[in-house]
């Protein structure tokens, strides 16, 4: 259950990065109700899961799924620049997210 709260934080915090985005530091309404609500969900979800997945791992899979998350969106809802370079690093964090939690799935059976 833990990682599911992890996972769904981490999708949270790419609506909280958009919202704050579209808030134009805070002086838009709804985006600003957005990003706060969605701050408070996705900190809270995230350290409920970190009450059984270690800070470090939590943490990097946390930021992980939000910053590829955000990039990603970036990338198709607001045309931000792409390139061969930003979808390399890309699957590098996406693989790096995935590799932590394998390695933690590893440590969970010993």
């Amino acid at each position: 259950m833990a990682w599911i709260l992890l996972v769904i934080a981490g999708l949270t915090e790419i609506i909280w990065a958009i919202g704050l985005k579209e808030a134009h530091g805070f002086t838009q309404l709804v985006p600003s109700i957005v990003t706060i609500v969605f701050l408070i969900v996705s900190f809270f979800l995230f350290a409920k899961a970190m009450k059984t997945i270690p800070i470090g791992t939590a943490y990097a899979i946390f930021t992980g799924i939000g910053a590829a998350g955000t990039a990603i969106v970036g990338i198709i809802w607001f045309a931000e620049e792409v390139n061969v370079g930003k979808i390399f690093f890309l699957v590098v964090l996406l693989f790096g997210i995935i590799g932590l939690k394998l390695v933690d799935d590893e440590e969970e059976e010993n």
